[in-house]
């Protein structure tokens, strides 16, 4: 359930990142920021699990970086 939301944020900020580069910005950190204080929170587990439970927001927050920042990038690209 977790990953369908994560892949729900990040096609809905790659949409949003092609039409409105700008706005997208601000949704993106926000998000980020969330899986941070995840990441953090699941960090303080000791030892390797901390490490496991750190894991899945940590790849999260690139995959909503990644797709963030290709939305600009397409968008740059355009012709018109």
């Amino acid at each position: 359930m977790i990953i369908v939301g994560i892949v729900a944020v990040c096609i809905v900020l790659a949409v949003l990142a092609f039409f409105v580069p700008r706005l997208s910005r601000h949704p993106e950190r926000g998000t980020q920021r969330t899986l941070g204080a995840g990441s953090r929170a699941g960090s303080k587990a000791p030892g390797s699990l901390g490490r496991l439970l750190s894991k899945p927001f940590r790849s999260s927050s690139k995959a909503v970086g990644r797709s963030g920042s290709a939305g600009r990038r397409t968008r740059g690209r355009m012709p018109f």
